[in-house]
């Protein structure tokens, strides 16, 4: 998926976006999340929510702590450098 497509208005709710059970094993997740002095899980929310505008991310929590580590996922600007880099993850 790329940012420049079309998306009709369709809603998308990707399921398990982290990797559910089995977070997501990345080094470069881990090299750009230490970089921006974010959390993995914040790098890789702040790098799925703006893929569409009907996206609905759900990501879980089991405490208020990680639900405010979500939240603030949303204020995460990623530099156009760490966007290309996860892009790169799934090539």
């Amino acid at each position: 998926m790329t940012t420049g497509a079309k998306f009709q208005n369709i809603a998308y709710a990707p399921h398990f976006p982290l990797g559910g059970f089995n977070p997501l094993q990345s080094q470069t997740l881990t090299d750009v999340s230490e970089r921006l002095g974010a959390s993995r899980q914040q790098v890789a929310l702040a790098w799925l929510l703006p893929r569409s505008p009907s996206m609905v991310l759900i990501p879980g929590t089991s405490s208020v702590a990680h639900l405010r580590e979500n939240i603030a996922a949303a204020d995460l600007v990623l530099p156009a450098d760490a966007i290309a880099e996860l892009d790169a993850i799934g090539r």
